[in-house]
């Protein structure tokens, strides 16, 4: 079948999807006017901590500003590094309501660049231009919207499909000073994306490391430039304070410490019983991205991603916004076709779609609180312990399609054995 004839193919499954666009297009009309109508609509609670709280970059009150109208139980406080402050300050000078607005009709846009990112390591650029795929894409991203970290993130005003969009736009770049100036920067924003630079360290892609090293450090050195009081402040003394970010203990912590706090009823804080499990995670990790094949780079990133949610102090249920190229993976990846890649793509969509966090938010005395019932602490890990299924099952398909390689090349004559192994 020649390639224009496969386009041809393509359009009764391309108008199958037709209903993507206006779906996408509803719901996102949803949210506007839930946004600008409802009671809480507008509360966006972490978008006004980015908005009013850099308007003290350059009063020395950075880290001295909370923001508690609509969270009086804890005062939000502005948790990132002064040049994220730096990259919000010209929005505290536009009405809130044009910057909310804009925001969620960015975040959409966003979503949108990740799944097509997602599709395109998957499929290939031309493929993805395809009309099915873009169709694909779209329906994509409208589910994408209303699982729980996107949804989130939409609720409380975050920032977080940026960073995957740019770190995705990084991994995707094969131009080294392209890649490291993204990751050096979305770590200048916030620390946590720093992990992709390790998908590049263990990609031996050097001058991209070296690169987004020299960037993030640029990021610091502008932010002693501008206000070097914070910034002494925030990496003298604030960083690394998993308090100052939240409750440990709260459910809505679905990292590895936030999980064994819960079931064991008081903080582990990085204590013996916290370095084990994080060993264990990094070995599940390191032999999945073993399993996985070298140039399966959104699988590989994937890897990377959920272990560095696993190993932090805090991953709130909004940081896993990288579920969605999870279930693209599963659908799409490699392992497609293996046993369990649909029960896993489902898993995660059913547990997101309800928001297990968030149902289990209700039944918690208060985000303080660690101590409660043990099938509510086991609920609870649904996202620790779905990622460690995860890793475990690209384990067993990667030890699968070994053995099925091994059998393969027995089964050729000897003297083409020799050469297939030179």
């Amino acid at each position: 079948m020649n390639r224009e004839s496969a386009r041809v193919d393509a359009r009764p499954a391309a108008a199958r999807l037709r209903w993507a666009l206006p779906v996408l297009g509803l719901s996102v009309l949803i949210r506007l006017i839930w946004m600008l109508f409802a009671p809480n609509g507008m509360n966006l609670v972490d978008l006004h901590v980015y908005v009013d709280g850099s308007a003290d970059l350059l009063t020395d009150h950075l880290y001295e500003f909370t923001y508690s109208e609509k969270t009086p139980d804890f005062p939000l406080p502005f948790t990132y590094p002064p040049f994220a402050a730096l990259v919000f300050y010209p929005l505290h000078f536009l009405p809130f309501t044009v910057v909310a607005v804009g925001w969620l009709l960015a975040t959409v846009a966003a979503l949108y660049g990740v799944v097509r990112i997602a599709l395109e390591m998957l499929i290939g650029k031309e493929r993805a231009r395809e009309p099915i795929w873009r169709s694909a894409a779209v329906a994509w991203t409208a589910v994408g919207l209303w699982m729980e970290p996107v949804r989130t993130t939409i609720d409380y005003g975050q920032v977080n499909v940026f960073l995957v969009l740019g770190a995705m736009l990084a991994v995707r770049s094969a131009r080294w000073w392209i890649s490291g100036t993204l990751v050096g920067v979305v770590a200048g924003i916030k620390l946590t994306p720093a992990i992709t630079g390790l998908y590049f360290l263990a990609r031996r892609r050097w001058a991209t490391v070296f690169w987004s090293a020299l960037v993030f450090g640029a990021t610091v050195g502008v932010s002693f430039l501008i206000a070097e009081a914070e910034a002494r402040k925030y990496f003298g003394t604030l960083l690394g304070d998993a308090h100052r970010i939240g409750p440990v203990g709260s459910v809505w912590n679905q990292s590895l410490r936030g999980t064994i706090s819960r079931i064991l009823g008081h903080d582990v804080e990085s204590g013996p019983v916290w370095l084990a499990a994080v060993a264990v995670c990094a070995v599940l990790a390191l032999l999945a991205w073993r399993a996985l094949e070298r140039d399966d780079r959104l699988g590989t990133l994937i890897v990377v991603q959920l272990f560095g949610l696993m190993v932090s102090p805090i991953s709130w249920s909004h940081h896993f916004v990288w579920l969605v190229p999870t279930v693209l993976w599963l659908v799409h990846g490699p392992f497609r076709a293996a046993a369990g890649a649909r029960v896993i793509a489902g898993f995660w969509l059913v547990t997101t779609l309800i928001g297990v966090p968030w149902v289990l938010s209700f039944a918690q005395p208060s985000i303080w609180d660690i101590s409660r019932p043990g099938m509510l602490s086991w609920l609870g890990a649904v996202d620790v312990l779905g990622v460690l299924v995860l890793l475990c099952w690209i384990i067993r398909q990667g030890q699968g399609s070994l053995r099925a390689d091994l059998a393969r090349l027995r089964a050729l004559p000897r003297g083409r054995q020799r050469s297939r192994s030179v």
